[in-house]
């Protein structure tokens, strides 16, 4: 089986949490605002923590094994973080997207109705977490891929749910909410494809591929996710949820990789 195929579909059961995360609504469950904060933290220490030791740290070791130079693999590392947080940045101006709160964003966003905000918005964030994957299955290495493949999984859930109960909060019914969520992660396998494929062309790219990923990654807990949890001044269950998920995602990759 090839590394993109790998890739594919481990990024698509990635995907798929977030309908896993959405089957709550299907049946007519709640869940608290508190422990809505809690469960976003989770994901962003999940996405944080597999940003530094699934994918920047991983690339930093590639690229000194290529050029032989530590204070070179630092520079590629830099500038690979630097170039996919202002990937997302740019995305975050053009397409237009709407927060789970805090409104509208994007150029025309009131043109477009209110369901494809959210697709949108959702869509931002997991193309890089397909990538991610994606990347790291390319590099041919299943032990590194795996623990970022079930971090991304489990991050993805909360994601999922909070998407569905956002949608059910906006009047839209209950199959509706579910669907779309589970829509949302299915761009995840498109990403991991790509990303597969490009490193899989040449090796060199690996390292900028990895960095890639984890800076757009990081902008996403910064911009997006972390914002929202800290709305509603539950601060506290946020942290604690960001600590958890982050040090799961550690032992993760420390055990399984």
């Amino acid at each position: 089986m090839s590394d993109v195929l790998i890739a594919f579909l481990a990024a698509l059961a990635a995907g798929l949490m977030t309908g896993v995360g959405a089957l709550p609504v299907l049946f007519g469950r709640t869940v608290s605002r508190r422990a809505n904060d809690t469960m976003l933290g989770f994901a962003a220490g999940v996405m944080l923590s597999a940003s530094f030791f699934s994918l920047i740290l991983p690339g930093i070791e590639a690229a000194e094994t290529l050029y032989g130079s530590v204070p070179i693999a630092a520079l590629i590392a830099g500038g690979g973080i630097a170039l996919g947080a202002l990937a997302v940045a740019a995305l975050n101006e053009l397409v237009p997207h709407e927060h789970f709160f805090a409104g509208r964003e994007g150029a025309d966003a009131a043109a477009l109705a209110r369901i494809w905000l959210f697709v949108f918005a959702i869509t931002i964030h997991n193309i890089p977490e397909g990538m991610a994957v994606g990347v790291a299955f390319g590099a041919g290495d299943l032990a590194k891929g795996m623990p970022l493949a079930i971090g991304i999984g489990l991050q993805n859930a909360p994601e999922g749910l909070a998407v569905a109960l956002a949608l059910r909060a906006h009047g839209y019914r209950r199959g509706t909410a579910f669907l779309i969520a589970l829509a949302t992660g299915l761009v995840e396998p498109l990403g991991g494809a790509v990303g597969a494929a490009a490193v899989a062309l040449s090796a060199h790219l690996l390292p900028w591929g990895l960095a890639f990923a984890a800076g757009a990654m990081i902008y996403i807990i910064s911009h997006e996710i972390i914002p929202e949890t800290h709305r509603h001044g539950r601060q506290n269950r946020a942290t604690l949820g960001l600590t958890i998920g982050l040090i799961l995602m550690m032992v993760l990759d420390v055990t399984l990789g």
